[in-house]
């Protein structure tokens, strides 16, 4: 029997579900899949720590549903720092294939946290978060404030970097903010290695038959 969905993916708040939306919905040629059927659930009463702990049974009921499956958290704040977010992956990923996904769900651990995908050197970056034009452009400003060195290529703490940026700009925090980065940020210019994880899982299980340049 055809499955009705191409994918279902799990995730424990409104921001990750904003941002795989953006990616899904709008940016499919630029990650080389076909379009897809799809459906986010989102934990909202478990968050990071339910995610994990109850995310392979929260997909069980799709198994028969749909063609691939995949849960989402960050490793900050899932209840399972003490390990490390390649342990994680393993725990819930034998769960899932006992729960009778096999070789059809996977799992990411984003470390440490979803703003990590934020920082990238793209303008669209000062833009959502509303530095565009504003002096000191806002990497100077991240410096002066602590938050990263001239060295760094990301913030060390990028949720708080990110709050704070939007703080010192008057913006309130949004999960907008996550759509808008994901349909306008350059893939490319995100160099986390999770989000490549993602990016690599989604051309082996949907990748599109005519290649499009990187964007």
């Amino acid at each position: 029997m055809t499955a009705e969905l191409d994918l279902v993916v799990l995730v424990p708040g409104k921001d990750e579900r904003q941002t795989v939306e953006g990616l899904l919905s709008t940016r499919c040629d630029s990650l080389s899949i076909r379009s897809l059927v799809y459906e986010i659930i989102v934990d909202a009463i478990g968050r990071d720590p339910g995610c994990f702990r109850r995310g392979p049974g929260l997909l069980q009921q799709y198994v028969g549903r749909a063609s691939h499956g995949l849960i989402m958290f960050d490793h900050e704040g899932s209840g399972q720092e003490a390990r490390t977010a390649g342990e994680v992956e393993a725990d819930v990923r034998q769960r899932l294939q006992a729960a009778g996904w096999n070789d059809r769900a996977e799992v990411i651990v984003i470390r440490p946290e979803l703003e990590i995908w934020v920082w990238s050197d793209s303008p669209n970056v000062d833009t959502v978060l509303g530095w565009n034009g504003r002096q000191p452009d806002l990497r100077s400003w991240l410096v002066t404030q602590g938050y990263m060195t001239q060295r760094d290529a990301k913030p060390a703490r990028p949720k708080e970097a990110m709050l704070a940026a939007l703080r010192e700009a008057q913006i309130a925090p949004s999960a907008s903010n996550f759509r808008a980065l994901a349909e306008a940020v350059g893939l490319a210019r995100c160099t986390d290695p999770q989000f490549g994880r993602l990016k690599t899982l989604l051309v082996e299980w949907f990748g599109s038959a005519i290649p499009v340049a990187p964007a």
